[in-house]
């Protein structure tokens, strides 16, 4: 279990300076302190409760990775009363942020000196993001990088621009992009990304960092099993699961764990100890 940071309770008050659209419902927010500095240091895969007084808070993944030291980024899809706030927001708005919140994915752990797979689809792309580029910033302590990556369309890819004119320059890294269907101007692969997984046999030597829809997730989990891959591989993030964020709510409750302390990050062997619910 990941100890308490206390840090984590304490709002700070940060600055948008800059706000990209991404997709026509995802927008990524570069943010600073008042001082113009980084508000504080995470590791990839954790999150952060973004607050809007008056209106409500939401906890949201870092997207950028911890070797941005200027500012922290936040890709953030509209879905309910705080995104639409914020993606009404101008740059200069304040916001409040508290965090780091989360175990985050182990960069310096069980990924370490391995070759890693992941998986996304559509706004699953922002948690991950963070740790791709981490390990591109540490080119040196990884093997291979396959990223495999859907969408609805084309124009709801998130950070495409990124994965095509520098993910795809880096040494030994493949990117593989599909959208659901075809359509005019889009020459890459069409159809899901499970059955996308099949077509490309990823190395079952991997490991896997996966995030996305529930059921990208529980058919890829399939597929990646019958390819040969092993729970302990693979790894995913439940933060959609998460409230409070340091675990007095109880709404991330499962079993005896907590997603917002024991987590978001699990392997799949630690999620098939926990109840079906999950």
């Amino acid at each position: 279990m990941l100890m308490e940071n206390k840090e984590s309770f304490i709002p700070y008050i940060g600055k948008i300076i800059d706000i990209k659209q991404e997709t026509p419902d995802v927008k990524t927010f570069s943010v600073v302190g008042l001082d113009g500095k980084k508000l504080f240091n995470h590791i990839p895969g954790q999150c952060a409760m973004l607050i809007v007084p008056g209106v409500g808070e939401s906890m949201i993944s870092i997207t950028s990775s911890p070797t941005l030291e200027s500012h922290m980024e936040f890709s953030i899809k509209k879905c309910g009363v705080v995104t639409e706030w914020l993606h009404n927001a101008e740059v200069g708005q304040q916001i409040c942020l508290r965090g780091p919140v989360g175990n985050g994915f182990p960069v310096e752990g069980a990924l370490k000196g391995k070759d890693i797979l992941v998986i996304a689809g559509g706004i699953g792309i922002a948690p991950v993001h963070s740790v791709v580029n981490y390990m591109m910033d540490h080119r040196e302590n990884y093997g291979k990088i396959q990223v495999i990556y859907g969408a609805r369309s084309k124009a709801d890819l998130v950070r495409l621009d990124e994965m095509q004119n520098v993910w795809m320059k880096q040494p030994n890294c493949s990117i593989d992009i599909t959208i659901d269907r075809a359509e005019e101007g889009w020459n890459g692969h069409v159809g899901f990304v499970p059955p996308f997984i099949t077509e490309l046999k990823p190395d079952a030597g991997m490991t896997v960092i996966m995030c996305g829809p529930p059921i990208l997730i529980h058919m890829s989990l399939k597929i990646l099993k019958d390819l040969g891959f092993k729970d302990e591989q693979i790894f995913t993030t439940m933060e959609m699961r998460m409230k409070c964020g340091i675990g007095k709510c109880g709404r991330c409750n499962i079993g005896d764990k907590f997603v917002c302390k024991d987590g978001p990050v699990f392997s799949f062997d630690q999620l098939g100890e926990l109840p079906p619910e999950y």
